[in-house]
């Protein structure tokens, strides 16, 4: 089977000056590898019309696909409809079922008063040789074309609207029309070995993969995801000889194996809650609340997180979680004896399961020599014990409070699955 090549090209000048980050990118490279489409290329360009043409003759040499997003608004800058109108030979005509569309949105959704502004009206300005791709919850409709043998497609740039009509419409329509392999995936993710060691102690492993067969290493702050991938035409034969391979790996890294499920630490902890019908509060100092934004970004995380206290300054760890002020006064806030104090407060005052304490040194300022930038406790228990374990990252603020976050996550992992 032939393999399908698919380019993204992304548009607009805040992209090029590092004012938005682009993940409208990311989001269509995984759906695209999911329905085995493989990404040849990721192009960012200005608002400029050479730069999209000059783009969009390259990428159609190589790729049967070639998705666009951005510069599909109302304003001025928003040069991209015009500029494929244009390029593909057409005329910009309103189109009736867009245009009330829009007036429902500014009527029915948004509330606005009064008549619409002409220019939200030319967003139902569509070239005529297009095939109109609805955006469920934007003005900007996607817009597909077609020239030798090539599937051009422009999507808003706004992410939520792009996805919407990714999912709806786009992803539906290449299933349909292009004949691609199957593409599978499985994920293991390691603790406690960094990405070279992990590479030297698999090097026969990958020495003996089959060309259908690749493995890749996705180091995040002091982890590695191991990611293997097989690509064919049979899904049982393939998920047959992809469990094979991935029971040998699982045995070569399992004194590092923490989750062999290829999902976050935040959902497995989830879900290792809601199988003990537990519960867990966070108490956070130097992290600012975000191990709590994890976990309560899983869908039905309010079945088992009860809560968060950020307790950044010592008055708010002593009147929030009780921690003692003569321990932070002799021992400091960066300190085995206050996070113990933080989790045995929390416990008492949301009344969880489970409990995660962390405070630290995050820098760039802050260090001392004997507490340097980078100076990490963190707890961990239940009412009937709390562990603290000491860590020490490096200089970078950012880093740090990610790192922390993860390795607290981890430590309630290791916890929760000792307790009987």
């Amino acid at each position: 089977m032939e393999k399908v090549f698919a380019s993204i090209i992304t548009i607009g000048d805040e992209l090029l000056i590092g004012q938005t980050i682009d993940t409208n990118s990311a989001f269509i490279a995984q759906q695209l590898n999911s329905i085995g489409i493989l990404v040849l290329r990721r192009v960012a360009v200005g608002d400029r019309a050479d730069e999209i043409k000059f783009a969009l003759d390259q990428e159609s040499k190589h790729a049967q696909v070639v998705i666009l997003t951005g510069g599909l608004g109302p304003t001025a800058d928003d040069i991209t409809k015009p500029f494929l109108c244009t390029y593909f030979g057409g005329t910009l005509k309103r189109d009736p079922a867009t245009l009330a569309h829009i007036q429902y949105l500014f009527q029915e959704v948004y509330k606005r008063p009064g008549a619409l502004l002409e220019r939200n009206c030319k967003q139902a300005d569509v070239p005529d040789n297009c095939e109109i791709l609805p955006n469920p919850i934007g003005t900007a409709p996607g817009m597909l074309f077609r020239k030798n043998k090539v599937l051009y497609i422009s999507l808003p740039g706004v992410p939520q609207e792009m996805k919407d009509i990714f999912k709806g419409s786009v992803l539906p329509l290449l299933q349909k029309e292009l004949k691609t392999p199957v593409v599978l995936h499985h994920t293991l993710l390691t603790v406690g070995i960094g990405e070279s060691m992990l590479a030297e102690r698999l090097i026969e492993f990958e020495s003996k993969l089959p060309t259908n067969l690749s493995l890749a290493y996705l180091p995040q702050y002091g982890m590695v995801k191991l990611r293997i991938t097989a690509m064919g035409e049979s899904k049982s034969t393939l998920t047959t000889q992809l469990n094979e391979y991935v029971d040998s790996l699982k045995i070569l890294v399992a004194d590092y194996l923490a989750i062999d499920a290829g999902e976050e630490l935040e959902s497995y902890i989830g879900k290792l809650l809601l199988k003990k019908n537990a519960t867990l509060g966070t108490a956070e100092s130097c992290t600012g609340g975000l191990i709590a934004s994890m976990v309560s970004a899983i869908p039905g995380a309010s079945r088992y997180f009860s809560g968060s206290v950020i307790s950044y300054s010592n008055e708010a760890k002593n009147a929030l979680l009780g921690v003692k002020k003569v321990t932070l006064e002799e021992a400091g806030a960066v300190s085995e004896q206050v996070v113990l104090e933080m989790a045995s407060g929390l416990l008492d005052k949301l009344g969880c399961t489970y409990v995660i304490a962390v405070s630290g040194i995050m820098g760039p300022d802050g260090g001392t020599p004997q507490k340097p930038v980078g100076t990490v406790w963190i707890a961990v228990g239940n009412k009937n014990k709390i562990e603290a374990k000491k860590y020490n990252w490096g200089f970078d603020r950012n880093r740090n409070t990610k790192q922390t976050a993860l390795t607290a996550l981890n430590q309630l992992r290791q916890f929760i699955l000792l307790d009987q």
